[in-house]
């Protein structure tokens, strides 16, 4: 490999020192500059932008991806003014929580501090490497971060920037390092780093993040695929059902809480699923459905117009990522649960009922990240929890669950003071 990592690694650990005690104002003023230098450099950042879009359209790269890889100046302005949201936030680290006086005289509370240093291995999005390098900023964090090599020259042009506002502040440039060494081998020594990085955060596809749990030695925060379930029970208030439905799935169709397969109970499928499709079709959606819900939808008067469609065996437990919806009918509560357990990948699911047991069970039996009642799955999301910021969606248990925010990415150390006491 001609990366160097074990001298990243160095550097990187050195830079979290530096910015562990670094006080609010400070690491503040340093996002804020980092907004300033991605707009002064934008002629730079958006050039080097082109030149992978212009080389992914050259191999056949899809639409989809290129839009995501796709930089403008108002989708700069975006990022810069995110940055500056960061910079506004209030700062976990330094929290003290958990005190208490034991009998024996010591005196013990809970601090919150930055994890050290973070690996983030991401795709086609050029914004992740600023989203995570603030957030990491903000909590006190070192960051090496490896992009998608289509989006190689975006990010080196990115972290150049960073790197500059990162001095101009007085911090170490090296406390955002990013690798654009297109061999793959690199990204499976970033794994191995552990002497230096303490934690690894994969944002994409399932494929990415299969590879970082197999091969990395650092712990790893995995989640984002989202293969996304809404039950409608039979209590539900069907009237009000079809536009939350709509707007699950329809909202914004290529992210990872986007509704994918819409269990309906068997009572009331005849009178909800038309009104589903009369929403979701015109939309663009197409329907998959199983044969109870296909012959409710195929010979329906205003069938003509919809996209309905008999679902396949992979069209349950698929994450879709576009205008494409599963549908099945399922006899009752316990049905859609066990349906859930087979298909879900622990992410975001959603029951609507005017049941409160119903609810109560749904929440309780049902595993995942989040369980929303009555609302859109859309809502598992950072901002939309109030965290402010998100660096992933966790579907894991340990260490995290759901949005990362801020708080995700400290840890804690324990305190204790006494007045010259010893054990007993």
């Amino acid at each position: 490999m001609s990366t160097d990592l074990e001298r990243m690694g160095r550097q990187a650990k050195a830079a979290a020192r530096a910015l562990a005690n670094l006080p609010t104002p400070a690491k503040d003023a340093a996002l804020l500059a980092i907004a300033d230098a991605l707009l002064e450099q934008q002629e730079a950042i958006l050039a080097a932008n082109a030149e992978d879009v212009a080389a992914a359209r050259a191999s056949g790269t899809d639409a989809a991806l290129i839009d995501r890889m796709l930089l403008t100046p108002a989708r700069l302005a975006s990022i810069a003014s995110d940055t500056r949201h960061v910079a506004a936030l209030p700062d976990p680290v330094g929290a003290v929580f958990d005190a208490v006086d034991l009998p024996n005289g010591l005196r013990l509370h809970k601090r919150r501090t930055p994890l050290g240093v973070v690996g983030a291995i991401y795709e086609a999005r050029p914004n992740v490497t600023v989203d995570i390098a603030a957030l990491c900023l903000k909590t006190g964090n070192a960051t090496i971060l490896r992009g998608g090599s289509d989006i190689s020259r975006s990010v080196a042009a990115i972290t150049v920037a960073i790197g500059a506002a990162l001095e101009r502040a007085g911090l170490p440039a090296t406390a955002v390092q990013s690798i654009t060494d297109p061999d793959r081998e690199v990204v499976r020594g970033l794994l191995r780093l552990d002497r230096y990085v303490d934690m690894i955060i994969p944002r994409g596809g399932a494929g990415l993040h299969r590879f970082c749990l197999e091969n990395a030695t650092i712990p790893v925060i995995t989640g984002g695929i989202g293969v996304v379930h809404l039950f409608v029970e039979r209590s539900a208030d069907l009237e009000r059902a079809a536009p939350l439905i709509h707007n699950a799935k329809v909202q914004r169709p290529s992210v990872c809480n986007a509704l994918d397969t819409l269990l309906v109970e068997r009572a009331i499928a005849p009178a909800l699923l038309p009104a589903v499709a009369a929403s979701l079709c015109p939309a663009g959606v197409e329907l998959r459905c199983d044969p109870e819900s296909l012959a409710i939808l195929a010979d329906h008067p205003a069938a003509q117009g919809w996209r309905v469609v008999p679902a396949g065996p992979d069209d349950y437990g698929t994450e879709f990522l576009g205008l494409i919806l599963s549908i099945k009918t399922v006899g009752s509560l316990d049905e859609a649960i066990d349906h859930i357990a087979t298909y879900g990948s622990g992410h975001t699911e959603a029951i609507l009922t005017e049941d409160r047991a119903a609810a109560a069970r749904f929440t309780a039996e049902v595993d995942a990240s989040a369980v929303f009642v009555n609302a859109s799955t859309r809502f598992n999301d950072g901002g939309q929890f109030g965290l402010g910021a998100e660096v992933a969606i966790s579907t894991q248990k340990l260490h995290w669950r759901g949005p990362m925010g801020l708080e995700a990415l400290t840890t804690f150390k324990w305190i204790g003071e006494g007045d010259y006491i010893a054990r007993s």
